[in-house]
Formats: C-alpha cells, structure tokens, sequence
C-alpha cells in the first residue's frame, strides 16, 4: 500500500492521510470545491434570475409573487405587543388581573394564542419571583421572632 502522504497539500497529516494532533483540517467557513462552484455559477445568473421573477410576479403568477415578497417582507418570528390597560404586576393579584387582561385580549382577537402563551410564561416567571421574595421575607421574619429574648 502506497502512503497517502504523497499529494502537493498533505502538511499536517500523517503517512496514512489522517490529520495529525492538533491539527483541525480546514478553516472555519471553508467551502470545498463544489460549493464554491455553485456559488461562482449562482452568482453569475443572480440577476437574471431576479428579473425574470419579478416580471412573473407583475405578470399575475402568485408563486413568483410570494417568492419576492418572501425576500422583501420576510415573515416576523415576534412582533411587539402593546396592552396598554395591563395592570401592575407588583403582587400576586396583579399577576392573576394581568392574565385576564391577555385572555380578554385573545378572545378579542388583539393578539394571538401563540403571543399570549409567551405573555403567560413570562407572568409566571413573575409570579415565581414575587412568591420567592415573599418565601424570603417569611423566613427573614420567623428567624428573626425566633432570636428574639423572651
């Protein structure tokens, strides 16, 4: 068997073509030689490309339609919600009428059960936090009753 080591680009490798300890092969984001023909012939028709599809879309064809709009206006993953009448969440009650204003708002078609679970979630994580600080005071408080002299 003949040694692998034997091609013009074989540094850090061993007599059998394994890369050597310490040795990581390729740079971060190196393409091998395919992609890097794909994208140069890509790359030459982009335009075309382009054209042709937005003379499609003006032509009526509602795939080249949504394909361009897909590229102009991509779908948004989150939106900003404004509940402006959401009341304080400084107490566990204000958790509790905090989420009866996301349910009304879901029933009225304001935001969308998706948003309104992600609301919830994050009212919980309210909620666990104000429980926890009041755990805290508690055991602040009977520690202290309990080192007091009687």
């Amino acid at each position: 068997m003949m040694p692998r080591k034997s091609g013009s680009n074989t540094d850090g490798r061993d007599n059998r073509g394994r890369f050597t300890a310490g040795n990581q092969g390729k740079p971060k984001g190196a393409k091998n030689r395919a992609s890097l023909v794909a994208l140069e012939l890509f790359e030459g028709g982009v335009q075309d490309i382009a054209a042709a599809v937005i003379d499609q879309a003006r032509a009526g064809d509602l795939t080249a339609a949504r394909i361009v709009l897909d590229k102009v206006l991509p779908n948004a993953k989150e939106r900003a919600i404004a509940l402006p009448d959401l009341p304080s969440t400084d107490t566990a009650a204000g958790v509790s009428n905090a989420q009866q204003k996301i349910l009304e708002a879901v029933a009225t078609g304001v935001i969308t059960p998706g948003e309104a679970s992600t609301l919830s979630s994050v009212l919980e994580q309210r909620r666990k936090a104000l429980e926890t600080m009041e755990l805290e005071q508690r055991i602040i408080a009977l520690e202290e009753a309990r080192h007091e002299p009687t």
